[in-house]
């Protein structure tokens, strides 16, 4: 029968929204194929890793029947990329295999059987359902997540805090030396609600949501998180763990305070950046009445130093910091202007947006 016939740029976008979760390698070797679901018309794409289920439905031409098997994913993602997009292409089913044909190209495929396919268990207690627009929560993701672990032996900060209370959405991430803070308002009001996902589920995330108009739909159980948007379902395990109360991290009532345009002080970071050594990545700043002053050496003893004009009449202050720390918010925040309010040289500074409280973003100094 035949199970599908579209073009070469349909099948693929279907695939390619389902299989970021695949490993090419993986110890259940069904793991590696996406299990594809016909019921008359309609067909069901749906990938696993055990920790995280992602599903998509579309209509594909083909034969109208019940269908369901299971095909190595990545094999036909690379066998569909190197045919023209316009190419009309098809997969018939045949005993245990399934052929491929775009043109005058055949590929006989080997498939495993669909009941064989581990689905995820699907927690029976979600919470209430609540939406927000696909583009609030993916700016919020690029606001916070460059801050998680990776591969932390604390497990919990390998990944971002979700706090839906009220009619506030509130994203945190962490690794011990710096915080991200990022909170967008919802159209209804939700109960409590505070989950852990984790760092593949947030990437994953990350590259599905479009700046599209559309909504998605997010409920929480106590170790399952669920989300639909676009015809789409993603079903994830949750971190388990107790997440520092960021309250506590993030300083109030800093005394002195700077405001200045953000790319003026990126692109200056990111010059002094280059004479920082790999292995220590540290810059130096000294803030006095109306300068703002950079410095970075490195092992060969090469030094950069840079200074902006600021409108400034605090304290005079000597801290360094982590360039990369510093880079990393300021690339991913959209704003012209950027607060920054300081302590003394050896407190953690905050990062902010002027007159707005959605995003916080708080950093250790180091020693140089």
């Amino acid at each position: 029968m035949i199970v599908l016939k579209a073009t070469q740029d349909q099948l693929l976008s279907v695939l390619q929204s389902v299989a970021g979760i695949v490993e090419r390698r993986h110890t259940l070797p069904i793991l590696a194929n996406v299990l594809v679901r016909k019921t008359g018309s309609s067909l069901q794409f749906t990938t696993s890793d055990l920790e995280i289920q992602i599903r998509t439905s579309a209509e594909l031409g083909g034969d109208a029947a019940d269908f369901s098997t299971t095909i190595g994913a990545r094999k036909l993602i690379d066998i569909l990329r190197t045919m023209p997009a316009d190419q009309t292409v098809s997969l018939e089913a045949s005993q245990s295999k399934i052929i491929l044909k775009g043109g005058k190209s055949k590929f006989t495929l080997q498939t495993l059987p669909a009941e064989d396919f581990p689905l995820v268990q699907e927690s029976a207690s979600f919470g209430p359902v609540f939406s927000v627009p696909q583009k609030t929560l993916k700016s919020l993701l690029s606001q916070v997540s460059f801050a998680m672990a990776v591969h932390d032996i604390r497990y919990y900060l390998n990944g971002i805090l979700f706090v839906a209370e009220g009619k506030q959405l509130s994203l945190v991430a962490t690794d011990g030396h710096r915080l991200a803070f990022a909170s967008a308002t919802l159209d209804v009001e939700v109960p409590k609600q505070e989950v852990i996902l984790p760092r593949k589920t947030v990437i994953e995330l990350q590259r599905l949501l479009s700046d599209a108009e559309g909504a998605i739909d997010m409920q929480f159980a106590s170790n399952q998180a669920r989300f639909s948007f676009e015809g789409m379902q993603f079903v994830t395990k949750l971190v388990e763990g107790k997440f520092p109360d960021y309250n506590r991290v993030i300083p109030k009532n800093h005394k002195n305070r700077i405001v200045l345009g953000r790319a003026t002080l990126l692109s200056t970071l990111q010059r002094t950046a280059i004479l920082t050594s790999d292995k220590f990545k540290g810059v130096r700043l000294n803030i006095e009445p109306g300068t703002l002053r950079m410095a970075a050496n490195n092992a060969e003893q090469e030094e950069a130093v840079d200074e902006i004009d600021i409108d400034y009449e605090g304290d005079s202050i000597e801290i360094g910091f982590n360039v990369t720390y510093l880079i990393d918010a300021l690339s991913n925040m959209g704003q012209e202007m950027v607060t920054l309010e300081f302590s003394d040289g050896n407190s953690s500074a905050l990062m902010t947006i002027p007159d707005n409280a959605t995003f916080k973003y708080v950093v250790m100094p180091m020693r140089i």
